[in-house]
């Protein structure tokens, strides 16, 4: 025997009971008060943190004569505190429930170490290599105590942890807490790395089919006896407490169905073995009965274990035999058949089964598949979410955000459903007063938040609103809707058909009026209408609704009709086929406008124009946002008219002015710059700014190509535009004598408002008539004398370079139209390089290096196949590349900088040398070295690290330097394509970085 093994045996076999009288008496009257404690016939737990006093203190380092450190000693004092831990652990049983949650993992871990060694476990051993059958019981439980013990603290380090709110910081304890944190994460780290061992040596016990023993104080005592005093009985089998086979398998399967349910969120095949372990505890549970075991088990946690493991294991084969709503559910997800889903929660209504928060972990599912691209569960997401928010209101809770944002924009397929539900959510005839009284508050919330009334009306007609609230209940939310709409009369009666009403006097003329408010029916509205005028001659029914808006160009002509019914008539269906073209339901606008055609052309020329022009632009509108949105040309019909309304001269026509706008875009959007250039009269030029407007740019579009010399009209639309842009000074003297200057934003000098530009400008489409004005801002925008960062853009030289009058301009007002017009005209094209730069060299112009580095790098990948193509060099010019250069510079990603200045067509080694100098770089330095194919930047590198002292980060360098492919005697071609190879791996880098 060797002399650690022999001093090990002396001190487990020597009893601490005559301890010297002053080293460690304090220890050994410890355990005497301890032993006191634990003799009571009716004992209270002794406290759990008795065991970290105890090993805490038998873990103190020690320290030596020259004040080194040493490990704590195995001496005898060292080993009565580990034993008297043990006995506090002992006396708890070794129950591993109150264990864990008083004592931290690596306390636990210390614990049970020692009462491996104690049991006479050989340090070193594996626990798998350790036949369980052919070991004393009380060594075998002590394996089977550890082995538990490190499968159950990896499960519950899988569960979130909520933070405790930290105290005042306290240097000490925070490096107490700190010390403890990287000590317990080193321990998981070697419990995992062990796991699968642990799980075998549990499998394995499984198959022992015999009793086991737990030590015990008694059992401890005996151990610290002399050898000839313990007369083998620790050795036999009825040394200790006695745990019986079933309670033994009981607990270690309910332990290894945990370990396999956590392993089965990466391996869903686990989930079979976990199922078979949870339902052999439930067996086990039933035949022995919870209350005899030593080791309890939380019997609500098993059976929500038990009810996933039947969810996760269900195959599609037997879903329709599931008979829990989460089965049924978890199939549905599976199987994609959301109509069923949606029918299970409509039933589970009546039920409530499922918990709120099952409910919405269910909702939140189906909407990040939704928002992952699948559309189809947009009304999937609808309908369970109302689901939730009627259970919602039955049981009184809040009513989810959700539900708000979905409903804002209702309909009446979701009207429809939302009363389904509410219908089949309560039973009336068993219901309590408390649940129909919250479901008519809902219903009666929601018509008051509601602004359309057909939907109001198809609520409050609804069986079940007319059942829930009484006659006094309506009439008071009537009240309540007549004060929101004063010109609106509501019936008390629901209406069962709003498209239906007899024409009879006896019915009432509210609701007549509110048939005439929600009808876009042309006939209709004349039918109403007559019944109306037959009932009263007083009153004017175009003003029943403040909604019905006609412009004030029309509407001296049309309340000039003498009958008040054709005056009505027309004044209605033009404000409502008005109405349907602004929210872009363009059937019912043609439908309406065309009976106002009709009607006008009876008996007023004047009137019959407007609606032509007013057809016109509904059909331009819906080419534009029909055919025209997939580039199918307009029909050539189309196109004539447009010409026709431009060129008409029919005196005394009323005219909007949208129309002219609009038509002028449309041929412009449609490249018919010859029709503007060569075509248009005259006169129409002279009369109309945007006819004049649309002819310049034309011509500078059809100039582009040909030589400067001929661009003539490109001076034109300059002088034309900055003008618009021009402000009028005016001269005040105040009361001091002063005289001050006054600038108006809004100049009249020129031939529209600036708005009024910016919004034409805002119509087009066309990429080149965009690029055209968007190049004449920018280079207006870099005229001004302050200006320190031009922006660059294309065709910027066709523009003249000076203003005479600099100081008339509105260089603010020209700089926030530049933003204005690259963003509008990104949302044309996101992938045009030339917009993409303009909006990189606002960004670095108004010092946002990070969003400019983004749009520069967009610009260059959207032209290069994300960087597998060369970049065009008139894209990435020296001027883009030295402002990439500043950005990271500014930034302070100097290895980056180094890097770009390669890019330039004469490499620029002082900055790039300055910027390797820096030791204070954001990026990730040597990492990039690989991206680097310029030699003397490679050699200056490897100077700088050795000047340094960076060994390694020399030899990355060395490394990138030795490359074949850099070989200064290579060919010109293997050069340029290292280069280029080097180019698109940095670009993808970067572009990944800031995109």
């Amino acid at each position: 025997m060797s002399a650690e093994a022999a001093d090990r045996e002396a001190a487990t076999s020597s009893r601490p009971c005559t301890p010297p009288q002053t080293s460690w008496f304090e220890f050994v009257l410890e355990e005497a008060l301890l032993e006191q404690h634990l003799q009571k016939p009716s004992p209270d737990p002794p406290p759990v943190q008795l065991i970290v006093q105890f090993l805490e203190q038998a873990s103190k380092p020690s320290v030596n004569e020259q004040n080194q450190v040493q490990p704590p000693p195995d001496n005898k004092r060292n080993r009565i505190l580990k034993l008297l831990a043990l006995k506090v652990a002992a006396h708890l049983k070794w129950d591993l429930d109150v264990l864990e949650k008083s004592l931290s993992v690596p306390v636990l871990n210390m614990l049970l170490n020692e009462l491996l060694c104690i049991s006479k476990v050989p340090p070193g051993t594996k626990h798998v290599d350790v036949d369980l059958s052919s070991l004393p019981p009380t060594t075998a439980m002590a394996i089977l105590l550890y082995n538990r013990w490190a499968i159950r603290t990896i499960v519950q380090s899988s569960f979130p942890v909520k933070q405790v709110k930290p105290g005042p910081p306290q240097l000490n304890v925070m490096n107490h807490i700190q010390q403890e944190k990287e000590l317990t994460e080193n321990i998981l780290k070697v419990l995992k790395e062990q796991a699968a061992d642990s799980i075998l040596v549990l499998e394995g016990a499984l198959k022992l089919n015999k009793d086991l023993y737990v030590h015990t104080i008694r059992t401890l005592d005996l151990l610290a006896m002399e050898p000839g005093m313990v007369n083998g009985e620790t050795e036999s089998s009825t040394a200790g407490l006695k745990i019986s086979a079933e309670e033994i398998q009981c607990q270690v399967c309910y332990d290894l169905g945990a370990i396999y349910f956590q392993q089965g969120s990466t391996n869903a095949a686990v989930h079979e073995k976990a199922k078979e372990k949870f339902f052999k505890t439930k067996e086990l549970i039933a035949k022995n009965g919870s209350s005899s075991l030593h080791f309890t088990i939380d019997e609500e946690r098993l059976a929500g274990y038990c009810q996933a493991c039947e969810v996760l294991t269900s195959s599609s084969d037997d879903a329709s035999q599931q008979a829990t709503p989460y089965s049924k559910i978890h199939s549905c997800m599976k199987s994609g058949k959301y109509q069923d889903l949606v029918k299970i929660f409509l039933e589970d209504n009546l039920t409530l089964s499922l918990p709120e928060q099952f409910r919405q972990s269910v909702l939140r599912e189906l909407f990040q598949k939704a928002q992952q691209g699948n559309d189809a569960l947009d009304e999937v997401c609808f309908k369970v979410c109302v689901c939730n928010t009627v259970c919602d209101v039955l049981q009184g809770r809040i009513i989810d955000i959700q539900f708000c944002q979905l409903f804002l924009k209702p309909s009446k397929e979701k009207i429809d459903f939302l009363l389904e539900v509410c219908s089949g959510s309560i039973n009336l005839e068993s219901a309590s007063e408390e649940l129909k009284r919250r479901m008519a508050a809902f219903l009666k919330n929601l018509c008051l938040g509601m602004e359309d009334l057909q939907f109001v009306f198809m609520i409050s007609s609804h069986e079940l609103f007319i059942k829930l609230l009484k006659d006094d209940e309506r009439k008071l939310l009537i009240d309540q809707m007549r004060k929101r709409s004063p010109r609106i009369n509501l019936c008390t009666k629901p209406v069962t058909s709003f498209y239906d009403i007899p024409a009879s006097a006896s019915v009432n003329i509210g609701q007549l009026e509110h048939q005439l408010i929600l009808s876009v029916d042309p006939w209709r509205i004349r039918q109403i209408l007559i019944e109306l005028h037959g009932m009263t001659s007083e009153r004017q029914f175009w003003t029943i609704s403040n909604k019905w808006e006609v412009p004030n160009v029309y509407g001296s002509v049309i309340l000039g009709i003498k009958d008040s019914l054709t005056r009505d008539l027309v004044y209605i269906l033009m404000a409502k086929g008005l109405h349907c073209c602004a929210i872009k339901d363009f059937v019912h606008a043609k439908q309406l406008f065309a009976a106002c055609l009709e009607l006008v052309t009876e008996f007023s020329p004047k009137l019959r124009q407007v609606m032509l022009n007013e057809m016109l632009l509904l059909d331009i509108y819906t080419h534009e946002a029909g055919a025209g949105v997939s580039g199918e040309r307009p029909p050539s019909d189309l196109i004539s008219r447009v010409r026709g309304y431009l060129e008409m001269r029919v005196p005394d026509i009323p005219l909007r002015q949208v129309i002219a706008e609009e038509c002028v875009a449309f041929l412009l959007n449609w490249c018919e710059n010859e029709y503007l250039t060569m075509q248009v009269p005259l006169p129409l030029v002279q009369t109309n700014p945007y006819v004049k407007l649309g002819q310049l740019l034309a011509a500078t579009c059809k100039e582009l190509p040909g030589p400067k010399e001929s661009r003539r009209t490109a001076k034109d639309l300059w002088e034309v535009v900055v003008q618009i842009c021009s402000v009028s000074n005016q001269h005040k003297r105040g009361n001091d004598g002063r005289v001050s200057l006054i600038k108006h934003r809004e100049s009249t000098l020129g031939i529209m408002y600036r708005s009024e530009l910016l919004s034409f400008i805002k119509k087009l489409r066309e990429p080149l008539v965009l690029t055209t004005i968007l190049s004449l801002f920018v280079k207006l925008h870099n005229v001004r004398e302050d200006i320190v960062n031009d922006i660059a853009a294309e065709h910027i030289s066709i523009w003249p370079s000076s203003i005479p009058n600099l100081q008339s301009v509105d260089f603010e007002a020209v700089a926030i139209t530049v933003k204005e017009l690259v963003s509008y005209a990104l949302t044309i094209n996101a992938n045009n390089h030339f917009w993409l730069i303009i909006q990189a060299d606002i960004y670095f112009a108004t010092n946002q290096y990070s969003a400019a580095l983004h749009y520069y790098l967009q610009a260059g990948a959207v032209c290069s196949d994300f960087f597998n193509k060369m970049v065009p060099p008139d894209v990435y010019t020296d001027q883009v590349i030295k402002r990439m250069i500043k950005c990271c510079s500014l930034l302070n990603c100097h290895t980056q900088v180094a890097i770009l200045c390669q890019f330039l067509r004469e490499v620029d080694y002082k900055t790039a040398f300055k910027a390797l100098q820096e030791q204070n770089s954001h990026d990730a330095m040597d990492s990039y070295y690989e991206y680097i194919w310029d030699v003397t930047i490679l050699e200056y590198l490897t100077y700088l690290h050795h000047k340094r002292g960076e060994t390694d980060k020399r030899q990355i360098a060395i490394k990138a330097i030795g490359q074949t492919e850099l070989n200064a005697s290579n060919p010109e071609e293997v050069l340029q394509l290292a280069a280029q190879r080097r180019k698109k791996k940095f670009l993808q880098a970067m572009a990944k970085l800031y995109f």
